[in-house]
């Protein structure tokens, strides 16, 4: 399975790639990077919404000039994995379970046989609502998480209950694989830098949009509304007082300080309960933190560096 580079974001040497097929039938694309010389274990990258592999690149740049393996997977559903509707444009899932699925298949047919330990994971918004999940059901791979602006709870009104009552509602008269209301199929990541809720740096929001622009089949409209009544019900688990102390697992978690996708606030009250957890807020980071500025970019891999690799307390 091919990556797709332009000049400005280039292919990382020493790649494998290829395809993993689940036990429910989906195709999930793959990529590993080998370890440098001074090998401290794997990292694996898990993207958020709508997002894709080649968008990682210079974080895997990142991660092997610290001495990482890097290990990769596009979810079901989004980048160049199988996508299951007639319009490929459609970003659907019917439950979150079925991402544990993706990342099940993926630690059992390539990191573990492939990649050297000790494994961490490093997960952006989406994909660190997955971590969380894993996480809270005892799914113990990695020795440390590092989530990066996770989706615990959206901000404002978009998560108030007439809003989840419509969308269960919605899905219950058979309309799941409909585009959220005001959802299109313009591809998420190709609007204009004006305005935009992801990252302040114009020069890497434009390195982005020019991936998108070259292969427009990476990319990913709106959710279905299935997809939005599964993020409610994870959300909503996510709500609940004791969940955040049912995780054993050491989670470093960063957030962004003008973060208008995800809730800052709410990540915050969750890192509080955590009890082998810590959280930072980056003040002045857009939603992206990885896609952010030098200056917010710096505060993220300062922490990285402090958190992993550790001592885990439950070896």
């Amino acid at each position: 399975m091919t990556l797709f580079p332009i000049p400005a974001n280039p292919v990382p040497d020493d790649v494998v790639t290829g395809m993993l097929s689940t036990a429910d039938g989906a195709e999930i694309r793959f990529a590993r990077w080998a370890p440098p010389a001074n090998r401290r274990g794997t990292v694996c990258v898990f993207t958020g919404r709508a997002e894709f592999i080649e968008k990682y690149f210079e974080t895997v740049s990142d991660l092997r000039a610290r001495g990482f393996a890097v290990a990769m997977i596009d979810w079901r559903g989004q980048g160049h994995s199988s996508r299951r509707l007639r319009d490929p444009r459609k970003g659907h899932v019917g439950d979150f379970a079925d991402y544990e699925t993706d990342v099940a298949t993926f630690m059992q047919e390539v990191v573990l046989p492939d990649c050297p330990p000790p494994f961490y994971a490093l997960a952006h918004s989406m994909g660190g609502a997955v971590m969380l999940r894993l996480a809270h059901a005892g799914r113990r791979w990695f020795e440390r998480m590092v989530l990066v602006a996770p989706m615990i709870d959206l901000p404002g009104r978009l998560n108030s209950l007439p809003t989840r009552v419509a969308v269960r509602l919605m899905r219950y008269a058979g309309l799941g694989t409909r585009y959220v209301p005001g959802g299109t199929d313009e591809i998420a990541g190709s609007q204009s830098f004006v305005g935009n809720e992801l990252t302040s740096d114009p020069v890497r929001f434009a390195r982005n949009r020019a991936i998108l622009d070259e292969n427009p089949t990476l990319g990913l409209g709106a959710p279905t509304i299935a997809w939005a009544d599964a993020a409610f019900r994870t959300m909503a688990a996510f709500g609940a007082p004791a969940y955040p102390g049912r995780i054993r697992q050491p989670v470093l978690i960063l957030a962004a300080g003008l973060d208008t996708v995800v809730s800052t606030s709410a990540i915050e009250a969750f890192s509080y309960y955590l009890r082998a957890g810590s959280h930072l807020v980056i003040a002045g980071a857009r939603h992206e933190i990885l896609q952010e500025q030098d200056r917010f970019r710096d505060q993220f891999w300062a922490a990285f560096d402090a958190f992993v690799p550790g001592t885990s307390p439950f070896k």
